[in-house]
């Protein structure tokens, strides 16, 4: 794995083939080796779930696009700001990108080629984006030591918006959870270890819809960063398909700078976050990732002005953020942090850097939450009060 040539197209994992079984198939384990292998090399891949239907991610994106078409005004309605933004929105120019001022983050681009560079964010502004917060977890049925606010999903009042809220937002969060769950079972059982791992370490995790929204109006100009340089701090971050490109990442130890391309149909994107790293002694990476206005930005709009005239021109990113359970304890599995010894040996052989070597203490998922945010809260998404300790800030 460490030598060979990658594509620039992400790997493809058919979902369909590992629900349809027998588990123990060689078709399935083969599948889930594949997937495992996407996530080491990428950090990312796209994954076809025949049950996720292309017209909830329709409903689901024309509800987003006549939501923050809103006035300002209305949306402000819907801030939580003194639940820390755990729920409800979060307005344009409120998150920053964490890797503008995160030393190892900042060596990482430095060791990019210039022409393969994420665009520029040493200006540390904020991204001009907004999200919305859509709790989709379980309550756990213990006394957990990192309670959040438990406040209750926002729901915005507008008569156009109010009726297809709950019910949109649900079917297609349930479509991604379901989705990345299934997939999480995939991938143990591609890293040789039992097949429930993370989905029992997820199954109580703070997870979130987590829909973001760029005003093409105004940050359309090419080269407009819409979501700075960073990677994520959850388990798995899955996607929908956008209507517009725009989604670049960074396969490891490529070098190279990816556009993603989403196929048509059942599929979805999946990315690797901060505790799968974690977990597998960074045998998995977090995947980093940026989101711009490229020229096939500008040839969408174009297309869907002409298209679509009484539509908003508003980039939706649906979003959903899996977690591991905050009471979890993130500890790394000895037979995972032996491959991952054996692949940065065979880097390092090849003459390929695989960044600095990085010691993942044992902790639990809360603690993991908050060392990461403790020094940066005010750059992240705040779902919990920050300083607290359960805050929870998401890159």
């Amino acid at each position: 794995m460490a030598t060979q040539a990658l594509s620039m197209d992400l790997p493809v994992i058919d979902l369909d083939l590992f629900l349809a079984g027998p588990p123990n198939s060689d078709a399935v384990l083969s599948e889930c080796k594949k997937a495992a292998e996407a996530l080491i090399l990428y950090g990312a891949l796209i994954l076809r779930d025949s049950r996720v239907s292309e017209q909830d991610n329709t409903r689901f994106l024309d509800l987003m696009e006549d939501y923050f078409a809103q006035p300002q005004t209305e949306l402000k309605k819907d801030e939580r700001p003194e639940l820390s933004y755990q729920v409800g929105v979060t307005l344009e120019n409120t998150e920053k990108p964490k890797c503008a001022v995160d030393e190892p983050c900042l060596k990482i681009i430095e060791g990019l080629d210039p022409s393969e560079r994420p665009l520029d964010i040493s200006a540390h502004s904020p991204d001009p984006k907004c999200r919305f917060f859509w709790k989709m977890s379980e309550v756990p049925p213990y006394e957990t030591k990192f309670p959040g606010l438990n406040a209750p999903n926002v729901v915005p009042q507008s008569e156009n918006l109010k009726e297809r809220w709950p019910v949109t937002m649900e079917q297609w969060g349930k479509s991604m959870k379901s989705a990345v769950a299934d997939l999480a079972d995939m991938v143990a059982i591609g890293l040789g270890i039992p097949g429930e791992t993370f989905r029992s370490a997820g199954q109580y995790g703070p997870h979130l819809l987590a829909p973001t929204a760029s005003d093409l109006v105004k940050y359309g100009k090419k080269d407009t960063i819409l979501a700075g340089f960073h990677s994520d701090l959850n388990f798995l971050t899955i996607h929908g398909r956008s209507r517009y490109p725009g989604l670049h990442i960074w396969a490891r130890n490529t070098g190279k700078r990816i556009p993603v391309k989403i196929p048509p149909g059942n599929n979805l994107l999946v990315q690797a976050g901060k505790q799968l790293e974690h977990i597998t002694g960074g045998l998995i990476k977090a995947g980093f990732h940026e989101v711009v206005v490229n020229d096939q930005t500008l040839q969408v709009i174009d297309k869907r002005k002409v298209a679509f005239p009484d539509r908003p021109l508003i980039r939706i990113s649906s979003t959903f953020f899996w977690h591991l359970s905050s009471d979890y304890d993130l500890i790394p599995i000895p037979a995972l942090i032996d491959q991952a010894r054996a692949l940065r040996d065979a880097h390092v052989r090849a003459g390929k850097s695989d960044g600095d070597e990085v010691l993942y203490q044992p902790m639990k998922v809360g603690h993991q939450v908050a060392k990461r945010v403790e020094t940066h809260c005010a750059d992240g998404i705040i779902v919990a009060p920050c300083g607290a300790k359960d805050a929870l800030c998401i890159w």
